[in-house]
């Protein structure tokens, strides 16, 4: 039995669950000690370099899963600590108590099991996606030799390929948080030779134009990754990325994943935190799909009116009388 299989029987094992959390209850003085010194690092940081905030939190749920033995994800582990505004103080201060209750019980809490497990509620998003663009990762890209990540942040998914494979990869994001990336990624001594870096903003510049001009081959089929973006970008940059997309050769596809209207709108206290805490960092909420039911085909019909076919998707929230989903993820295609 593997160790992410020993997880899942642990994680399912009412008696260490009940040790890891009290393990955790006894220690949340140093918990809470590291969290303020963590976050508080990181606003001051953020506000002084202009590198994004929000792209901290997908390469922390991934330093959390691997060193809680649920997803190997060295880059992510080597990247976590050596970025600006990280204090490795206050990350181990935090994450200590977890880590050592997981050591004694093999206990992994929901938030960072993989895959996720059950309904995803919107603070487990981050959580929750790993796996669906993981699989559609490894999918795609055993047949298309072009991976191109948007808006990258500090994703390590380039960095995890084998050594053998042969996909040109590619990373488009804005410039501050890319240039950060890449000084960062050497002094982790992270090889990233393999990746072509390419500067663009979404809601100003012609990001396709700059991937072509760096050796992107708008003719042969590639497989776009769009993770934790989409709901920072307004409307117009959305649609215009889309049909990017969308004008590349028939074979290609793109991953990514969505929030409804209801989290730009809802007067529920978790959406209203939600906009607080990104208007705060300064990259609010601006995009959300119509959360009219069916979702799925409010998806659709965006995606065919760029030029894309909805291959898969997953729902997030309930889709009742009363209640409306809130995002999703989903893969489209170029037909």
């Amino acid at each position: 039995m593997n160790e992410s299989s020993q997880n899942i029987v642990s994680a399912r094992n009412p008696l260490a669950a009940t040790v890891f959390y009290i393990i955790n209850v006894l220690l949340f003085p140093v918990t809470l000690l590291g969290y303020v010194i963590w976050v508080g690092k990181i606003l001051l940081a953020g506000r002084s370099s202009g590198v994004s905030g929000t792209a901290q939190g997908p390469l922390s749920v991934r330093w959390f899963e691997h060193n809680l033995g649920a997803r190997q994800d060295e880059p992510a582990n080597r990247l976590m600590l050596v970025l600006p505004g990280i204090s490795p103080l206050g990350v181990w201060l935090a994450a200590g108590p977890m880590l050592l209750a997981h050591r004694l019980t093999g206990y992994v809490p929901k938030a960072f099991r993989y895959p996720f497990e059950g309904v995803v509620p919107p603070q487990y998003e981050a959580s929750a996606r790993v796996a669906f663009f993981d699989t559609a990762v490894d999918r795609y890209l055993a047949d298309i030799a072009q991976f191109v990540i948007l808006g990258a942040g500090f994703d390590t998914r380039a960095f995890r390929l084998p050594k053998d494979a042969r996909v040109k990869s590619f990373e488009v994001d804005m410039p501050k948080t890319q240039a950060t990336k890449r000084e960062m990624l050497k002094k982790a001594g992270i090889d990233a030779t393999g990746v072509t870096f390419v500067a663009a903003d979404f809601e100003k510049d012609d990001w396709l134009t700059r991937l072509v001009d760096a050796g992107f081959d708008p003719g042969k089929p590639a497989f776009f990754l769009w993770e934790g973006v989409i709901m920072y970008l307004d409307r117009e940059a959305v649609l215009a990325t889309l049909r990017k997309i969308a004008s590349t050769v028939k074979g290609s596809a793109v991953a990514f994943d969505y929030f409804t209207t209801e989290p730009l709108e809802s007067r529920a206290l978790y959406w209203r935190y939600a906009r607080a805490t990104t208007n705060a960092a300064g990259e609010p909420l601006k995009f959300g799909i119509d959360s009219a039911p069916p979702l799925c085909g409010r998806l659709a019909e965006l995606l065919v009116s760029c030029g894309l076919s909805l291959a898969e998707q997953r729902t997030l929230g309930q889709e009742t009388e009363g209640k409306r989903a809130w995002g999703g993820f989903a893969v489209a295609i170029v037909k």
